[in-house]
């Protein structure tokens, strides 16, 4: 399916790796023209060896400075920002008895306010010319509650609430707002956090990676290239009347509105 974004520039934050790297790789495969962004120059020199011809920028988009920065430079390099895929950012997680303050804020450091920087370093720009989209990878634990995803659910439930506001705000000016809520799917945070449980439980890796998908009715964890996908068709022409759409992509696991 030609989609319609050759020559498009498109910015990714957190595309060093994950579902970031897969859009970034994605995008790059429809002949756009790719930004990727994270904080650590050692993850953007390891992507920009599987990727020929990218835009690497260093950021820490917890800062609005950073995030203006990264925006002036990227459209330095590539001209003006048609999308933004948000992918950045990953709120630890915590036991409920060692909760407090600090870990609240710092979830939504982490994942809130990395989005909300972003969009708001691009969607001035994307008014002014009339045109745009934005997609935000946020996830399912902002809709299903789970103990010790606390902070960084609440902070994906808030991004689900600036992406519909947003939206409704932006639609007039020509820009699309939209966002995606993967399930597990299989980067290298969920394969930590697999070796982590099964040492504490003292079972094997695959055993428990065989009991979680099982429990999921398409029988499997999300591919990063599943999220990709379904980002590149919101970013698209394809979906020219879409936006203000929050799409659960959890392979059927949570059968909630």
């Amino acid at each position: 399916m030609e989609l319609g974004l050759k020559g498009k520039t498109v910015l990714i934050t957190g595309g060093s790796k994950g579902i970031g790297l897969a859009c970034a790789q994605a995008f790059a495969a429809e002949g756009a023209r790719v930004a990727i962004v994270s904080r650590s120059q050692a993850n953007l020199d390891g992507a920009a060896r599987v990727l020929s011809g990218v835009v690497c920028v260093a950021a820490d988009l917890t800062r609005a400075d950073a995030a203006r920065e990264m925006v002036k430079r990227t459209e330095c390099a590539l001209g003006p920002v048609d999308v933004l895929v948000n992918s950045a950012g990953a709120a630890r997680r915590y036991l409920p008895e060692d909760l407090n303050a600090e870990a609240w804020h710092a979830a939504m450091d982490a994942k809130y306010f990395t989005y909300v920087h972003a969009m708001d370093a691009v969607l001035p720009g994307m008014a002014a010319r009339g045109a745009g989209a934005v997609v935000n990878i946020i996830g399912m634990g902002g809709k299903v509650a789970t103990p010790i995803h606390l902070p960084g659910g609440a902070a994906n439930s808030a991004l689900m609430l600036a992406t519909v506001g947003l939206a409704h705000v932006y639609g007039p000016k020509g820009v699309r707002i939209n966002a995606v809520n993967p399930g597990a799917t299989m980067t290298e945070r969920l394969r930590e956090g697999l070796r982590l449980e099964a040492k504490s439980r003292g079972v094997g890796e695959d055993e428990l990676l065989a009991q979680g998908q099982a429990k999921v009715p398409l029988r499997r964890y999300a591919a990063p290239e599943d999220v990709a996908d379904l980002t590149l068709f919101l970013a698209s022409a394809k979906a020219a009347y879409i936006t203000g759409a929050v799409v659960p992509m959890d392979g059927g696991s949570n059968p909630v509105l």
